[in-house]
């Protein structure tokens, strides 16, 4: 059976039951109620013209785009948003999803955080970035309807969000400094981490091994 809140429907599937169970089981509140509040900020901006994303790949997107910061999904030290698409890729094919679909939901994970490119991408990428960037930032916030925002942070609230939101991106990224290199990562790091300083990309030009 479909959940609805402030009139935007949460799909009925399986995948999204056993999404929702999961990032509950194995993140944070903080988390969970974030990825929710992308969720339904995704579903509203895809209420423009021309932009249809599947609601269960957005879901999935949204619950699981903040997972590699809160544990090591894989092996291999690489940028948390890549933890949480192989996570959502890998949760995808083993309940059979196609892999087109897989790696649209990889895709809208691993650019969540990007700027200027996902709005260009199909409409799970665009959705699943526009959503953060409007729990994030606040973007089109203006616009939102009053109503409804607030029976979304009724059912999801925000709490302290802006400085625990922080310090979980700087907890999860403390012991990998480097993954935030040419992100926007470096600069929570930058702002929190005594003596961090991101190598610029001016230094590593002039630093190659290149004699001119």
């Amino acid at each position: 059976m479909s959940e609805v809140i402030a009139g935007l429907e949460v799909p009925g599937t399986a995948a999204v039951a056993e999404a929702t169970r999961h990032i509950r089981e194995t993140t944070s509140p903080l988390i969970y109620h974030h990825s929710r509040r992308v969720f339904f900020f995704g579903l509203i901006h895809a209420h423009r013209p021309g932009v249809k994303p599947d609601p269960e790949l957005l879901y999935v997107a949204a619950m699981f785009h903040d997972t590699g910061l809160l544990a090591p999904f894989s092996d291999a030290e690489q940028r948390f948003e890549v933890d949480g698409a192989d996570h959502a890729h890998k949760f995808l094919l083993d309940r059979g999803f196609p892999a087109t679909a897989a790696e649209t939901v990889w895709t809208a994970i691993a650019l969540h955080t990007t700027p200027g490119i996902p709005g260009r991408m199909a409409p799970e990428i665009a959705t699943t970035h526009l959503g953060v960037l409007t729990d994030v930032l606040g973007l089109g916030m203006a616009g939102l309807d009053r109503e409804q925002l607030d029976e979304i942070l009724a059912a999801h609230p925000r709490g302290d969000f802006k400085n625990e939101f922080l310090r979980a991106c700087v907890d999860g990224l403390r012991d990998r400094p480097d993954t935030t290199n040419g992100t926007v990562n470096s600069d929570v790091l930058e702002h929190f981490l005594p003596g961090f300083r991101r190598t610029t990309t001016v230094e590593r030009v002039m630093g190659s091994p290149w004699p001119s």
